[in-house]
């Protein structure tokens, strides 16, 4: 029943089989019934303890409607925490809650925790006329050049490789063997650059993004800061936030924003462009590039 949409399928379940639970599951069910959030970020225990129950009682009332046990009955509360809005308590507590399953609970909820206020952060000072006007400029430009040295370079080559299944000229830059000042060499006004670096930033990156301005380049500015030389520079800038407990870096929330800024680019382009991929994705399937499924 993983997966189950709770206030339609586990609530109702557990609704309907209420009376045909021994009075203590029943204790543990009306508890559940009143208080479903607090299933998603609690342990069996803290459930039993608040239900005035034994933990087994709430395992036994999990597995009467059809869950093999409590950790199988929660993930859908869970499931419902991560995919709604919720409160920040509740995230807060399941977090806690992951903070206590070993040695390595703390930083994996720490890392979570980071994932998921990133992209929070990122998104919540960024709105659709911003994209759309952005993407409106990539779709009209001749060609775009996607910018991004060190950890960023993928995230530059993979928007890239995508936005190429339907526009020819997208170039990840820099190419092998070359320079980023060199790449742009012929760029002028009818061309577009996004450019991406975070605090420390890149000095091959603000130089490109400096004398692509000059050629009269429309650049598009990722970046960590309002004060980063590339979105002072960029007549589009989106801040992104790339906090995070660990060594490296995060990446995720540049990747996030990334990957919607494209799909804003084929909202706002020609059917030509959809028309492109179909065929672009018949060719690979022709080419046996993919592996296909055989009935």
């Amino acid at each position: 029943m993983n997966g189950t949409d709770v206030s339609t399928g586990v609530l109702g379940r557990l609704s309907e089989e209420l009376t045909l639970l021994t009075p203590e599951a029943q204790k543990a069910a009306r508890y559940v019934l009143e208080n479903p959030r607090e299933v998603g970020v609690s342990t069996v225990r803290e459930i039993a303890e608040a239900a005035r129950v034994k933990p087994n009682t709430v395992v036994r009332m999990a597995r009467q409607i059809g869950f093999e046990g409590y950790g199988d009955f929660r993930e859908p509360f869970r499931d419902e925490i991560r995919r709604s809005d919720g409160s920040f308590p509740d995230r807060a507590r399941w977090l806690q809650g992951i903070r206590r399953t070993g040695d390595l609970g703390e930083l994996y909820a720490d890392l979570l925790d980071s994932a998921i206020r990133n992209i929070e952060e990122t998104f919540a000072e960024i709105d659709a006329e911003q994209l759309q006007s952005a993407a409106e400029v990539i779709w009209s430009a001749r060609s775009v050049y996607t910018l991004g040295v060190g950890i960023n370079n993928s995230s530059a080559s993979n928007f890239t490789y995508l936005a190429r299944t339907g526009m020819t000229d997208f170039h990840a830059i820099p190419r092998p063997g070359s320079t980023a000042i060199d790449d742009l060499a012929w760029a002028d006004e009818k061309d577009v650059l996004i450019a991406i670096t975070c605090h420390p930033y890149r000095t091959e990156v603000v130089e490109a993004v400096d004398i692509a301005r000059k050629q009269g380049v429309t650049v598009i500015g990722i970046s960590d800061s309002p004060a980063s030389p590339i979105i002072l520079s960029a007549q589009h800038s989106f801040i992104v936030s790339v906090d995070t407990p660990q060594f490296y870096p995060s990446s995720l929330s540049i990747i996030a924003l990334l990957e919607t800024l494209l799909s804003f680019v084929v909202a706002v382009s020609s059917d030509e462009i959809v028309e492109r991929v179909e065929e672009f994705h018949i060719r690979r399937h022709q080419l046996g590039l993919y592996q296909e499924e055989h009935t």
